[in-house]
């Protein structure tokens, strides 16, 4: 598939399931298409941990963050990336709430990590609350 114009590099983000061809994508400067690999069952653990320190602005780097955090795929090490990012953006008073949450939920990361963004100068009440409750279920 010849890539044309950022519609093409997001429909192949969205449908392709070869590794190269997905980390390949990760390298073209549009934010939606590091989404759509983000979602894409597909997308291997490598591609995930590169993609976990790319950045575009407040809003796009958040969603990214969360869907990295939510895909099957994602292993320890690309969740730990996450968690490293999500933390670095709580500390500078962002909030990439969704991302702590499904984070949360993921048992390959050890509960008292993930508590440990709660305490972090981004994070309010509410979402100390939601981190609790969402540790809580894990048991």
């Amino acid at each position: 598939m010849s890539m044309h114009t950022p519609a093409d590099y997001l429909e192949l983000a969205r449908a392709e399931n070869e590794s190269a061809v997905l980390h390949r994508l990760a390298r073209c400067p549009y934010p939606f298409v590091w989404q759509a690999l983000a979602a894409n069952p597909s997308t291997a653990p490598d591609t995930l941990l590169e993609l976990s320190t790319a950045q575009d602005s407040v809003w796009n780097d958040n969603r990214l963050l969360y869907l990295l955090a939510e895909h099957p795929g994602a292993d320890h090490t690309v969740l730990r990336a996450v968690c490293d990012a999500v933390a670095a953006k709580l500390t500078a008073g962002e909030r990439p709430y969704a991302a702590v949450l499904a984070l949360a939920g993921r048992t390959e990361l050890a509960a008292e990590g993930v508590r440990q963004l709660g305490t972090l100068r981004g994070a309010s009440a509410r979402l100390r609350s939601q981190l609790d409750q969402r540790l809580g279920l894990r048991t």
